[in-house]
């Protein structure tokens, strides 16, 4: 029998909110209170928070908190009046990127931040064609849901828009960059037979929706390269990658040895504060400068700088970039041990703190296991360590805990996810 607290919670949120917002889990958790690595239900239980890339240096953090409170007690405005705190910020953020990325542009969410870049791209190139991944996720508004294929079948693809397969090593074979590169050349080919002329390739640089796809490093280059060589600009998508979590630096497109033409940014800059940036090259940003105006009423708002900051700080003075890369290291070190012992773990991948487990109902066939992903979400739900799936399948376990995330808390996770495979594998028995 459900909690009458909690069936009266869901019917107050269907009744206010209505039917589009959808809840985690068959048995959904209230939430009441986050710290650190934990998230508190209203019983007072803890939950493991192995997803949350949001709260990226930990819920609640208390510099980051002191760091709002103390900007919003002092003054918050705009960017149409002259102030230190945006501009403090956006020397410190552009220090983060390799030299030609030289100018920085706030709104509040990765979408807006997604929609700016593809206004400034064809603003520059004078195209409207974009390649994106066939389980790509790129925002919300009617220009990124268009490019969004991870939001539903009944969510229609934009005409100028081309898919194209995402760089899978674990179910491709060969050269995984030369395959993706020439996706690429064979997406803007079709274009231009159509009149469409090119404006960006537009990838999420760990392809976190399409299933997590990191390795080899390198492998984007080809795609980077057909992309330029048609006139169009290369737009990493950081927001859910960015801030350290691949463990290799701040940046995920770093990993692949390019320097995008345009990077966007979000959830993680605020660590659960909305805030959200586009970086640019000088000269492109030059040109769509000179052909339109751009504002954005809460972008970079003093409040948003000054957390901002603080984010930037916990990074660099707990280590957690380095911590990302050790932890996770350890992380899918001990998840491929588990998978020697469970058939069901296909593969798994990642880098850093963002990890995919795939399960498979053979590993002959490779067929996606996607009822039993759900039940070992649920399981672990039940067991008080919180994950999720992605994937065009749902059989691909994301992990995304904040970057505080330690060795005693993988330990955690790896212990339930152990027990739950044990479990579900009876129950398949």
């Amino acid at each position: 029998m459900s909690d009458p607290y909690i069936v009266a919670l869901r019917a107050r949120r269907a009744r206010l909110l209505g039917p589009s917002y959808r809840l985690f889990y068959d048995e959904p958790l209230h939430v009441v209170r986050g710290e650190g690595v934990w998230l508190y239900d209203g019983e007072g239980e803890r939950y493991l928070d192995a997803y949350n890339n949001v709260a990226s240096v930990g819920h609640s953090h208390p510099h980051v908190v002191e760091a709002l409170a103390r900007q919003a007690a002092v003054l918050n405005t705009h960017t149409r009046y002259l102030g230190e705190p945006v501009l403090d910020y956006a020397e410190r953020l552009l220090a983060t990127f390799p030299a030609e990325i030289g100018h920085v542009m706030f709104t509040c969410t990765g979408s807006e931040a997604n929609d700016l870049a593809l206004r400034v791209a064809h603003a520059f190139t004078g195209g409207t064609g974009v390649v994106i991944t066939q389980w790509a996720y790129h925002g919300t508004t009617v220009s990124l849901a268009e490019m969004s294929p991870s939001l539903g079948s009944n969510v229609s693809i934009g005409s100028h828009v081309r898919l194209v397969k995402a760089p899978d090593a674990y179910r491709q074979s060969g050269d995984i960059g030369e395959a993706f590169g020439a996706e690429v050349a064979a997406a803007i080919d079709d274009m231009q037979q159509r009149g469409i002329k090119p404006a960006a390739l537009l990838v999420d640089t760990i392809f976190s929706s399409d299933g997590v796809f990191a390795d080899p490093p390198g492998f984007l280059k080809p795609a980077a390269a057909a992309m330029r060589a048609a006139g169009g600009l290369v737009i990493a998508d950081e927001v859910q990658p960015g801030l350290g979590r691949t463990g290799a630096g701040m940046w995920g497109f770093a990993r692949h040895g390019i320097v995008p033409d345009l990077v966007t940014m979000g959830k993680p800059m605020g660590n659960g504060h909305p805030i959200a940036a586009m970086a640019a090259r000088p000269d492109i940003l030059e040109v769509f400068s000179r052909k339109t105006r751009y504002f954005n009423t809460f972008g970079g708002n003093a409040v948003s700088a000054a957390v901002g900051m603080a984010v930037l700080d916990v990074i660099e003075r707990e280590g957690l970039v380095a911590n990302a890369r050790d932890t996770g290291a350890y992380l899918i070190g001990e998840l491929r041990k588990l998978a020697a012992r469970h058939a069901v773990i296909g593969d798994v991948r990642g880098a850093g703190l963002f990890i995919g487990v795939e399960l498979v109902n053979d590993r002959s066939s490779r067929e996606p296991a996607s009822e039993l992903a759900t039940r070992v979400v649920n399981e672990l739900r039940r067991r008080r360590v919180l994950v999720s799936t992605c994937g065009p399948h749902a059989n691909i376990l994301k992990l995304r805990p904040p970057l505080v995330f330690a060795r005693e808390h993988a330990d955690i996770l790896l212990d339930a996810l152990a027990r739950t495979l044990e479990v579900t594998h009876r129950r398949d028995a």
